[in-house]
């Protein structure tokens, strides 16, 4: 390997330390890794260099999982099923990406992400505090829903996944940002092992970039899990909003394109 690819490897793994840090927090590490790839490695088909960032998130995601699920309580009775739901449903959306194109995701997800950064921004005590509104057949059947309309979208479209999970639990579940956090990394995590699968079978991911990469998303998945237990609610509210807005911003630039 030659300094150029190392410099190149080298700087990836940093971008996907980030995006683990960040993903780790609130989701939205799509966000950093996947642009990072396709202007590093212009020239690679789109769908490798997707299927490429699939590994890479798939360790920071368990990870992530494993750090909350250490010191969060998870709705064990339901989220087994949820993840299982996911991981068809996102392995489903990979398969529809192989066949479509996406692109027109882009205008309805910019206009569903400036409705809840408002809503998040304006109601400051949404998602400080678990609230047991609903029944456990209705918990039940919302977190399955989500993990099939979630599931598919990540595997079809992908960038704000967890973000949109962070969102379902707290506004349809009633759990606070740590627990939303908790769940989102779980449900997360499945959809990129159902990502990962397909791609497998593919041969569309680049393991020599893939590897480290992982290595580097793993770590920064470590310490943002860490830090978002450590500093509570308040804290990964303040990053919700950050990292919403941030895609706002890259999906509307991009539609201006």
């Amino acid at each position: 390997m030659n300094p150029e690819q190392l410099y190149t490897i080298a700087t990836l793994c940093a971008f996907s330390f980030l995006a683990g840090f960040v993903d780790a927090i609130i989701g939205g590490g799509g966000l950093i890794q996947t642009p990072a790839l396709l202007v590093t490695l212009p020239q690679y088909p789109v769908p490798v260099l997707i299927g490429t960032t699939k590994l890479p998130s798939l360790a920071g995601s368990l990870m992530g999982a494993f750090q909350y699920s250490r010191r969060v309580a998870v709705a064990g009775r339901f989220i087994g099923p949820m993840m299982a739901i996911a991981f068809g449903a996102s392995w489903l959306g990979s398969w529809t990406l192989t066949r479509m194109p996406n692109q027109f995701m882009k205008p309805v997800a910019l206009v569903i992400l400036i409705a809840v950064f408002l809503y998040t921004l304006l109601k400051k005590e949404f998602g400080q505090m678990s609230q047991r509104t609903i029944s456990a057949q209705q918990q039940r059947i919302r977190m399955w829903a989500m993990g099939a309309v979630i599931g598919f979208y990540d595997g079809f479209f992908g960038p704000g996944t967890g973000s949109f999970l962070v969102l379902g639990f707290i506004a349809l579940i009633g759990f606070d940002f740590l627990r939303a956090s908790a769940h989102a990394k779980l449900v997360n995590a499945a959809t990129n092992l159902a990502s990962v699968s397909l791609f497998v079978q593919k041969g569309g991911i680049l393991y020599a970039v893939a590897l480290p990469m992982a290595v580097a998303n793993l770590s920064g998945a470590f310490l943002g899990a860490r830090l978002a237990i450590l500093k509570g609610n308040q804290f990964i509210r303040l990053f919700f909003l950050l990292i919403i807005a941030v895609m706002i911003i890259r999906f509307g630039w991009d539609l201006r394109s």
